[in-house]
């Protein structure tokens, strides 16, 4: 896949009493190292005005800047399998997808074939588009909601940016055991449980600082539930999952963490509501929302 992403430069930068350089430039645009490495080693793929320049060229007022950036190999370990795909949103830089649960988000050991990684690659094999598969935001095989994906390095590397500089805002809604009355936050490290690969705890020693902000939508009584709003501060593996369960409202429906015995559901109760963040190319600011699914309605 090729994109070419233009820059018209409104006014003149300035570095130290100097021009800015392209690179400057593209740094104030969050390209990352990576990108910037890519426009210094591939000719032809920075061009000011319409002329090759290389990343320290000067720019200025008036100027256009153009960066082309080329995927020519789609993702050889990736399998195209069609799949009806619930496209939210989609242009030349973002595919933003509402996951249903049971959906791997990519191929790891005994799912090869069947996850969003597969329809993804299978949607644009049918388009004869080479497409390099990059999921910004993972959900849980069985959490659903919005994922993002990018549709190019540069706002792949971009969207990345963001993320770790945790200005991607994601919503989600979380059906938990108990009564909750009262919006709260829950400031606990987690860490990878001693002999488990997949199992996460709360632990001081050893943890990742993880932050949870939850607001109680609504309460029922039978099954004693409640509906919540969860915000991540951080985003770590089975962050909501682990953190309800700390303090004793486990996700309904999550074995792992949570009652495995009063199951009302045969998957967490977890959907991937909302996301907010700026486009990476347009800086136009975006939100996204998928509705809940029918599972967690019935339920509710």
């Amino acid at each position: 896949m090729r994109r070419q992403i233009a820059y018209s430069i409104e006014e003149d930068l300035f570095t130290s009493g100097r021009p800015a350089t392209c690179a400057e430039f593209l740094r104030s645009r969050s390209f990352s190292r990576h990108l910037l490495t890519y426009l210094r080693h591939h000719e032809d793929t920075l061009l000011l005005n319409g002329r090759s320049v290389f990343t320290n060229h000067p720019v200025r007022k008036g100027d256009v800047l153009q960066v082309i950036f080329t995927d020519e190999v789609p993702s050889e370990t990736i399998v195209p399998n069609p799949m009806e795909l619930d496209i939210v949103y989609e242009d030349e830089d973002l595919l933003i997808i509402n996951k249903p649960p049971f959906l791997p988000i990519q191929p790891s050991i005994g799912h090869y074939e069947y996850t969003l990684g597969n329809g993804v690659a299978a949607y644009y094999a049918a388009q004869g588009i080479p497409f390099v598969y990059r999921c910004v935001n993972r959900l849980d095989k069985n959490t659903s909601g919005l994922v993002i994906i990018a549709r190019n390095m540069a706002s792949s590397a971009i969207l990345y940016e963001q993320m770790k500089e945790r200005r991607i805002h994601r919503t989600y809604y979380a059906v938990v055991h108990g009564r909750i009355d009262d919006p709260g936050t829950i400031d606990a490290p987690i860490r990878r449980r001693t002999a488990s690969l997949v199992e996460r705890c709360v632990e001081e020693e050893g943890g990742q600082r993880a932050v949870t902000h939850y607001t109680p939508l609504s309460w029922r009584k039978d099954p004693d539930t409640t509906l919540l709003s969860v915000v991540l501060e951080t985003g770590r593996t089975h962050q909501i999952r682990v953190h309800m369960a700390y303090i004793g409202h486990p996700v309904a429906g999550d074995t792992m963490y949570g009652d495995r015995e009063n199951v009302l559901l045969n998957r967490q109760a977890l959907h991937s509501f909302r996301l907010e963040f700026t486009h990476p190319v347009t800086l136009e600011p975006l939100k996204f929302e998928a509705p809940l699914p029918a599972d967690i309605r019935t339920l509710l």
